[in-house]
């Protein structure tokens, strides 16, 4: 083949250079200029630079990331990813011109730590006289407020715990924001031999280290914890699977709820290798609602993750995660981004989420959640998808109003501080699948993760597309189209997990 032009004058001119360095260092003399310290004058960035697992140059490369002006954080050498911190702006494209390297970017766009602050949405707590109203209302054999958990009598989980409420010896992984293990219906079921915190990339591992930050504003974790397995011990609520084991592995930056990948990576690696069966993964990894593998940056992100990921499924754990609550069609080709990156200065773009990823919902083996209401209805925000959605569950939806004593259609759980109150969205949605998929792992203790998809998706009872018009909020718009048969539709994907399936058939 012959060489383009523009290859074969960049071929010449480094060959002229190289002539005339040698020309130029002769006997007596000194070289012709030194080695070029790397700059420093960029902000602090955290940065992934992954390598073939297992092999030598891993080494070789943490050379090279000192002499680019890094600092390695740590080395996950059974997976190749390293994570490293710079202020050389030109450190990620110094590292992929590496012998080695695959793959290597930067994992945020602002500075350690980040300068802005990713909001969730705000409870909705419960106040004295609710709890009051609520426990008046409830039935013989009820937790105190399960009166308004509509979500689990629409998963049969209210007599699926009577069946079998999960085994001990199963634990979910809460990849999140931490959780408050002193809440009254949480304690009994942590497990904090199996906690810890990852933000930055290092598992920390002291007492308390997978409590939130400020209890105030990161409550996304407890009350996730609560879906999954709040106890049965007539406190408060309960959860789907009050008798299996929660540990949480908090990932969100001090001051924020964002999850940066070196985090994530950092948790699925140590939930691999802490014995937990299943985790829960109700977020996007920041700063990118989709990752690009035409950014460099971005499919450095989408290899590290994936590698983590990969890991931890080839070591007995299954992970689940929500689709998001953008309602975005995750099959269509062409999709608006607004919000990335999401700590600087965000800038619309279009992509194509068929190559631009939604990490970790869209990677392989992960079980990818949509949200309903008590209709059985797909929830007006919840993201949908043809080949996409795995299975769906209750996450609430403020336009399906439920017959309990408070009427909120969203989801009540445990709040840090001994509270209780109501969120909605696929981070609700998601935890019930995993307590379902606990539930199964407490039936066949040695079934695989591809198994207890296989049952997940199984036992779950499918309503089939919408007939009409599905219109939500009632504007008499079209607000999203489902498409697919009853058994298996770009809405519900194979159907709304059942618990009490999971646990006799």
């Amino acid at each position: 083949m012959v060489p383009l032009p523009g290859r074969r004058r960049a071929l010449a001119a480094t060959v002229g250079m190289t002539l005339a360095a040698a020309l130029a260092i002769l006997p007596g003399t000194a070289s012709a200029q030194a080695p070029q310290a790397p700059r420093t004058d960029g902000p602090m960035l955290s940065y992934v630079v992954n390598v073939q697992p297992g092999q030598g140059p891993l080494r070789s490369v943490e050379h090279a990331i000192t002499d680019a002006g890094g600092q390695v954080v740590i080395a996950y050498d059974r997976i190749g990813v390293i994570v490293a911190h710079s202020a050389n702006p030109d450190f990620g494209a110094t590292m992929r011109g590496v012998r080695g390297v695959q793959s290597a970017g930067a994992t945020r766009t602002a500075a350690i730590p980040p300068s802005t602050t990713a909001v969730l949405g705000s409870p909705e707590v419960l106040t004295a006289a609710q709890v009051a109203q609520v426990r008046a209302q409830a039935a013989p054999g009820q937790e105190p407020l399960e009166a308004d958990q509509w979500d689990l009598r629409a998963m049969r989980a209210d007599k699926s715990a009577a069946v079998n409420p999960g085994s001990s010896k199963v634990t979910v992984g809460i990849i999140d924001t931490g959780v408050d293990d002193t809440h009254p219906d949480l304690a009994a079921n942590f497990s904090a031999s199996q906690s810890a915190n990852c933000v930055g990339g290092v598992a920390d591992t002291s007492a308390g280290a997978w409590r939130p930050y400020d209890p105030a504003v990161d409550y996304h974790g407890t009350h996730v914890a609560g879906e999954i397995a709040a106890a049965r011990n007539g406190v408060g609520i309960a959860g789907v699977a009050p008798g299996v084991k929660i540990a949480a592995i908090k990932v969100s930056e001090p001051g924020t709820e964002l999850f940066y990948p070196e985090s994530v990576v950092c948790a699925f690696v140590f939930a691999a290798d802490h014995g937990i069966s299943v985790t829960n993964n109700s977020y996007y990894i920041d700063p990118w609602l989709y990752n690009c593998p035409s950014d460099p940056d971005q499919r450095a992100i989408v290899d590290a993750v994936k590698r983590a990921a990969d890991y931890s499924t080839r070591k007995g754990v299954l992970n689940v995660a929500a689709a998001g609550n953008s309602d975005d069609d995750l099959n269509s080709h062409a999709l608006t981004d607004a919000s990335s990156p999401d700590d600087s200065t965000a800038v619309t773009r279009t992509v194509d989420p068929h190559v631009c990823l939604d990490l970790p919902t869209q990677l392989p083996g992960v079980v990818t959640v949509a949200a309903t209401g008590v209709q059985s209805l797909k929830s007006y925000y919840s993201s949908y998808g043809m080949t996409v959605i795995d299975v769906a569950a209750p996450g609430g939806d403020k336009y399906q109003i439920p017959d309990t004593p408070s009427a909120n259609g969203r989801i009540l759980s445990t709040l840090p501080g001994g509270q209780y109150g109501f969120l909605q969205g696929t981070s609700m949605a998601s935890p019930h699948v995993a307590a379902v998929a606990a539930l199964i792992k407490s039936r066949h203790p040695h079934a695989t993760p591809a198994e207890i998809q296989f049952l997940l998706k199984a036992e779950a009872d499918n309503p089939g597309c919408p007939t009409g018009l599905y219109d939500p909020d009632g504007n008499g718009v079209q607000d999203a189209t489902c498409t697919g048969p009853k058994a298996y539709n770009s809405f519900y994907g194979f159907g709304i997990v059942d618990a009490l399936d999971a646990v006799t058939k």
